[in-house]
């Protein structure tokens, strides 16, 4: 190089280094979840897939994965439901629209919408589990003809507790879903009249077809047995039920480790995984 020239370093590529992105709106779902609308610049889509994450980052904290809460078939924005838990996310609950935040990714696998196409589909989701999910039944709303009869289960631990109360209501008058949702307790003076008990109250009344039914399952660690020994009652093979995995991915490049169940990285080789790929490894489920 020669003297007083310059040479500019190569840029990271995407998935280390983050992409500023404006928050659009912000709404509250719960006391401690809201729902951010994120827009990249020049009206730029994320190029996620149903299921994904991305890694979010404030100036001056660390990043938290937080999982897309919206269809790659809604274009120009993405969405991200976010729990208040932390430091990352404490600051993220201040932040209005007009406000910036880091993206990195997406990352991850998915939900295979190919594989699952012309299946009957059963979505049970439990708490906040039901962020990613929503990506999934909004994929199943706009690529309707895509899949055979779509069902979709949620519970929460209470009344105030059920994230997107609206879309659940509209998704129980939709022609195009069946719906139930279900809460574990309800307060004494709480006004509700909708079912209480466990989301496995709400499987024994279903009747599945399991040669052609596909279950996806996303929650709370402690939901996913009691769900699929349900599901087996039913006669559903692990190579027909889908999880996705609950697991603190710090990089989300399958390099600082925090993620890992036995071989697999769930910022990888998940957090999305077919049952039958990890039944018999040590701490999945």
């Amino acid at each position: 190089m020669t003297s007083g020239s310059a040479e500019s370093a190569p840029a990271l590529p995407a998935t280390y280094a983050p992409t500023s992105c404006e928050i659009v709106a912000v709404s509250d779902l719960t006391p401690t979840e809201k729902l951010f609308r994120i827009e990249m610049a020049n009206g730029a889509d994320l190029g996620h897939r149903p299921g994904q994450f991305v890694q979010v980052s404030i100036l001056g904290l660390t990043e938290a994965p937080i999982s897309v809460a919206s269809s790659p078939t809604r274009t120009g924005y993405f969405e991200l439901g976010v729990r208040r838990a932390g430091t990352l996310t404490g600051e993220m609950h201040r932040l209005e629209p007009g406000d910036r935040i880091g993206i990195r990714g997406p990352f991850g696998t998915s939900f295979d919408v190919e594989k699952m196409a012309g299946a009957d589909l059963l979505l049970i989701s439990g708490g906040c589990g039901l962020a990613p999910m929503r990506s999934l039944i909004q994929y199943c709303e706009d690529r309707r003809n895509a899949f055979g009869a779509v069902t979709i289960l949620y519970g929460a631990k209470s009344p105030e507790d059920v994230l997107f109360k609206d879309e659940i209501e509209a998704w129980k008058t939709c022609q195009h879903f069946v719906c139930a949702s279900t809460v574990d307790a309800v307060a004494e003076g709480t006004c509700y009249d909708g079912p209480v008990g466990l989301i496995t109250t709400l499987i024994p009344p279903l009747e599945i077809d399991p040669d052609n039914t596909i279950a996806v399952v996303v929650g709370p660690p402690v939901m996913y047995r009691f769900v699929i020994d349900q599901l087996a009652e039913k006669g559903l093979p692990e190579n027909k039920i889908v999880v996705s995995l609950e697991r603190y991915m710090r990089c989300g490049v399958g390099k600082c480790g925090h993620c890992t169940i036995e071989h697999l990285y769930c910022c990888i080789d998940g957090p999305v995984f077919w049952l039958d790929e990890i039944s018999g490894l040590r701490g999945a489920l």
